[in-house]
């Protein structure tokens, strides 16, 4: 049986014999172990299993700006071929001490719409000009320039956004840089959007009881917010998605904000879909461990001392997909990316399904995850896409599916 030793080097375990037996948390009681029968029970409960998450990973819920302004830099009415009416704004927000900060959004509207239509919401590794190859696009996210993998490159993951078939389907798209937001490296706090709210002494090295996680979530929202204004889009109709660590995000980001009727997790291992429990691929141990320089930040500062013995938290990743009913949940995965543990990813999935049942919603029929290219599934959906880790059309065409089988119960 797999077992990681303190302060030994870490070796990722993709050998399912050597998962050790683990039982996951009682979906179906309260937070003080009383039975739960009814969705309304459920609800009753639900603030303290949410605040459960925040206490142990994702840190405190962050406060609103006291303003918020929002301005027009760009608007291209023939921008994907035609398709799309592309805008890029500026989101500020500031503090009566004076303090603000500001992020840029790319928005795609389909071109032409008789009414108002459905949003995809979402965060980008890079920036802005890393999804399309227009010239003319800002480039964003050079809060994260010192990163390694930042580049100025235009359009080098446009094969994760399909813009054009969500154009033709009908969905719009928005879009900032993650580091917009939070710088993704360990010394991002101080140019995160947090200074607004705390002094540059309390943001190093780090704020307790907050994670860049739970930042580039709270943004997601204020990307919603400002959704809410466009007279194009129907914010009412709102996805959130996200890969990889902004799988992670997407999914606390759903939980945390029930406007988001649908929520798009893809490939987002531990921390996001998969089990804390399941020492396959991706661990707590590995996340938390400061000479790895990313996942101690990502988290909460109090996640550290449980990395070693995750099976002693009292919350795992089932309960935070059950957080997202009644509304859809999306979890997908892929053949070739046991980094982020495939079948944990199912099973955490397949394990909400009884909070689903309370709503008299549909959860995953079989505990048994399905062959490769197989999507199954409706309110909770999931999909194992043949492949790598990273987020394609195959994966965008599924989303869409889920997203019409939302608005069609709407």
């Amino acid at each position: 049986m797999y077992v990681q030793k303190e302060n030994e080097e870490w070796q990722a375990n993709y050998d399912e014999s050597q998962v050790p037996p683990f039982t996951l948390p009682e979906l179906l009681k309260t937070v003080d172990g009383r039975p739960i029968a009814t969705a309304a029970e459920w609800e009753a409960n639900r603030p303290l299993l949410l605040q459960q998450f925040r206490d142990v990973m994702y840190g405190r819920r962050l406060p609103l700006p006291d303003k918020v302004s929002y301005e027009l830099i760009s608007e291209k009415p023939d921008a994907v071929g035609g398709l799309a009416v592309r805008r890029e704004i500026r989101l500020t927000f500031s503090m009566n001490n004076g303090r603000s900060h500001s992020v840029v959004m790319i928005l795609f509207i389909p071109a032409g719409a008789k009414k108002k239509v459905p949003v995809f919401t979402g965060l980008t590794f890079i920036g802005n000009h890393v999804i399309c190859d227009d010239p003319d696009v800002m480039i964003t996210g050079l809060a994260g320039a010192e990163i390694k993998s930042f580049t100025r490159e235009r359009g080098i993951q446009k094969t994760r956004f399909p813009l054009a078939e969500l154009m033709k389907e009908g969905f719009a798209l928005a879009v900032c840089s993650y580091h917009d937001f939070f710088p993704d490296c360990p010394t991002g706090w101080p140019a995160s959007v947090l200074r607004i709210f705390f002094s540059e002494e309390e943001l190093r090295p780090r704020l307790p009881d907050a994670s860049a996680i739970g930042v580039w979530a709270w943004g997601l929202s204020r990307m919603l917010d400002y959704l809410e204004t466009v007279p194009e889009i129907d914010a009412s109709q709102a996805a959130v998605y996200g890969h990889s660590r902004l799988g992670k995000t997407a999914l606390w980001a759903g939980a945390e904000d029930t406007r988001f009727k649908l929520v798009c997790v893809n490939d987002s291992g531990c921390g996001g879909a998969a089990p804390n429990r399941r020492l396959f691929g991706e661990t707590l141990y590995c996340m938390s461990r400061v000479s790895d320089g990313f996942g101690h930040y990502w988290f909460t500062h109090t996640l550290a001392p449980h990395a070693m013995h995750p099976e002693e938290l009292p919350i795992d990743q089932h309960q935070l997909i059950a957080l997202i009913a009644p509304r859809a949940v999306a979890v997908h995965s892929a053949t070739e990316d046991l980094w982020a543990d495939p079948r944990g990813e199912y099973l955490s999935a397949w394990s909400a399904g009884p909070v689903y049942k309370l709503y008299g919603l549909e959860p995953l029929k079989s505990a048994t995850p399905p062959p490769p290219d197989t999507p199954v599934g409706t309110d909770v959906s999931y999909f194992l896409r043949e492949g790598k880790h990273n987020i394609l059309l195959s994966d965008w065409q599924c989303y869409m599916a889920a997203f019409r089988h939302v608005l069609a119960r709407m």
